[in-house]
């Protein structure tokens, strides 16, 4: 569970937050327009349930919807959401599965499953593993409860933070980013994720500050999103290459998720908070760079650089980040202090 912030600290973190909020709209860029298509246009979530959502995934047999899920404090549920609407169509409660830890990433498998990832780790990255929850999308919305499989996760390297899971759309691989200013890194899963052990996590990239990730549905690119940028990877024979290039992400304060809609032409990024709002970004026509790639010092063979070039985060961003960075420090702070 999590210790409420004392009272001073709180009205200071949401002084601080405000402030840096109005900044920041002055210097980002603003929101798409919404597209014609409703699959690819903005919508607010409107359920009061649905307070820190974490994750976004477009389902590929319902076309508009959405599916999402609470950080954490929820219980073993995963919602559908319309995009028309912004209502919930759909709450899948998850049977079979341990008690949900910090449950951060969802994502959708060419399997036609959905893999949710409790890879959250408010301890600064000490527990001993994680886990991934798989089950079949459901095919027709509504309540239900459903029988999900557990996968045990562990680092080849060590415990991790992390918040960003992506299975990749044509060999259904599972990829996690790890989330951390100093160190972050892009985990490759086994080629086949199996219940009866532990299922190995090898870092393959070096990331900067990633809250999530999402494939385009084709395969060919990686859009990786932090609080203040996102940018898109080529990517090529299983490795992101070079730099990629920058993506205008929305300003959204505690900025959480990313998913492609199921034709790709649209970025769609989401934020914590009620009320939340589901921005559509147009994806940029034309390719991203494709410099050659290069590993950092410490990167295993074969592994690739995912570096932030210079005013990658826009003009304005780096002068909010160390504002935004003590009010979500503090937040890590107080849920860590809550963690059992």
């Amino acid at each position: 569970m999590r210790l409420p912030m004392p009272p001073a600290a709180a009205s200071a973190a949401v002084a601080l937050t405000t402030a840096v909020a109005a900044a920041a709209l002055a210097v980002l860029p603003g929101p798409a327009l919404a597209a014609e298509n409703p699959a690819s246009s903005s919508f607010t979530i409107s359920d009061p349930r649905i307070k820190e959502s974490s994750g976004l995934a477009a389902s590929r047999i319902h076309p508009g919807v959405y599916w999402t899920h609470n950080d954490s404090d929820d219980g073993p549920y995963i919602y559908a959401v319309d995009s028309a609407s912004g209502r919930t169509v759909a709450r899948v409660t998850l049977k079979g599965i341990g008690k949900p830890r910090d449950v951060e990433a969802i994502s959708l498998g060419p399997d036609g499953q959905l893999y949710v990832g409790d890879i959250g780790d408010n301890r600064g990255g000490t527990w001993d593993h994680v886990w991934i929850y798989r089950f079949p999308e459901p095919k027709q919305l509504g309540d239900v409860t459903v029988e999900a499989a557990q996968f045990t996760v562990k680092y080849a390297d060590g415990a991790r933070n992390a918040e960003a899971l992506m299975v990749h759309p044509v060999t259904g691989r599972v990829y996690i980013a790890s989330k951390d200013e100093n160190k972050g890194g892009l985990y490759e899963g086994p080629a086949e994720l199996t219940a009866g052990g532990t299922n190995v996590f090898r870092r393959v990239a070096a990331v900067p500050w990633v809250t999530d990730g999402a494939f385009s549905p084709d395969g060919t690119r990686l859009t990786l999103r932090g609080y203040f940028t996102a940018r898109t990877y080529p990517w090529k024979d299983g490795l992101p290459v070079g730099e990629g290039e920058r993506v205008d992400a929305p300003w959204q304060g505690q900025a959480e998720s990313v998913t492609y809609t199921p034709d790709g032409s649209t970025l769609m990024f989401g934020a914590e908070g009620e009320g939340s709002r589901v921005i559509a970004v147009p994806v940029a026509t034309g390719t991203a760079p494709s410099a050659s790639a290069s590993p950092q010092p410490g990167s295993p063979p074969g592994a690739s650089s995912m570096t932030e070039p210079p005013g990658g985060f826009g003009k304005g961003a780096l002068v909010l980040a160390g504002a935004l960075a003590l009010v979500f420090g503090a937040k890590r702070l107080f849920r860590r202090r809550g963690s059992s």
